[in-house]
């Protein structure tokens, strides 16, 4: 294990979403030194296990790195949480008495952006567990959705794997159409009918977002039900790109676990548009801690 100079801060990157938690650590020179994943952190669906899966990934981090466990307290994070967006949970963060020296806070869209522009103002649409949209041009913010599963994230994998699920049970009282989601649903849940309902009740939206890949290859396949379920979901994230781009941003990126496949669904003029991100969101994290440390040794 490598011995950390007493003397010297080490930057952590967190990138914090409904599905997993990546941490990234880098020296004063910006050289990444480890990354690791932990579980789910949006605060919106627990705030407890949110702050465990921080602290855990931040842990694991180190150990990559070959850092003792004890540097987690010369680590000066940059956290970018789904669901901080909301006030009241971004105090609750904001109140933790977190292990690190430092801890600055924002919205996991607001480190995508840095990442996938490596610099200020830009536009993200993230298309992963949910699906929101965030631009800054002039110095200004704008966000566009961000409400959250089930209230909103169109064309998210939360979201797709909740309209097959509807189909599935629609079709399964003969009331819908017939679909070969029904068959892979009743694979992958182990459930058909209304134990499918048993089965996902309370669950999280990562969960949802678990049947998202069957509702692709049932739509790559030519099945009906899905063409229909993801070629919604592509109409509201090509309106959503449209939005954004008439604030024009110097760069649009297209990020999240749903991207590469939802991209080739896309309306035509929305794809053409569509800048590939320079880095991923726990990078832009790392840089978002820098840019903050700085300011607050120039205060």
């Amino acid at each position: 294990m490598v011995s950390a100079p007493t003397n010297e801060h080490y930057f952590l990157g967190i990138d914090g979403g409904g599905s997993k938690c990546k941490a990234s650590i880098a020296d004063a020179s910006g050289r990444v030194l480890g990354s690791a994943l932990a579980g789910p952190a949006n605060p919106l669906h627990g705030v407890e296990q949110t702050l465990q899966s921080i602290e855990s990934a931040a842990r694991r981090a180190l150990s990559d790195a070959g850092l003792p466990t004890e540097t987690l307290g010369r680590l000066v994070a940059g956290a970018g949480l789904a669901g901080v967006n909301l006030p009241s949970l971004y105090r609750v963060i904001s109140d933790w008495p977190h292990p690190f020296a430092a801890l600055h806070l924002t919205t996991d869209l607001r480190i995508a952006l840095l990442g996938a522009h490596q610099q200020d103002e830009g536009a993200v649409i993230v298309t992963g567990t949910g699906s929101c949209g965030y631009v800054r041009a002039a110095g200004v913010d704008h966000l566009l959705g961000g409400h959250g599963f089930p209230y909103g994230d169109q064309g998210s994998g939360a979201w797709m794997g909740l309209e097959a699920i509807k189909a599935v049970l629609l079709a399964s009282d003969d009331l819908g159409p017939e679909t070969q989601l029904i068959e892979s649903v009743a694979e992958l849940l182990q459930a058909r009918g209304l134990a499918i309902v048993e089965r996902m009740s309370g669950k999280p939206s990562s969960d949802y977002a678990r049947l998202a890949p069957l509702v692709f290859d049932a739509a790559e396949a030519g099945d009906p039900v899905a063409l229909d379920i993801l070629r919604s979901g592509a109409r509201y994230i090509s309106a959503m790109a449209r939005k954004l781009l008439a604030y024009q941003p110097p760069r649009l990126s297209l990020i999240g676990g749903m991207a590469e496949r939802l991209e080739t669904w896309l309306d035509r003029d929305v794809a053409e548009q569509l800048s590939r991100p320079l880095g991923p969101p726990e990078a832009g994290a790392l840089l978002f801690a820098r840019q903050q440390s700085a300011l607050a040794n120039t205060a």
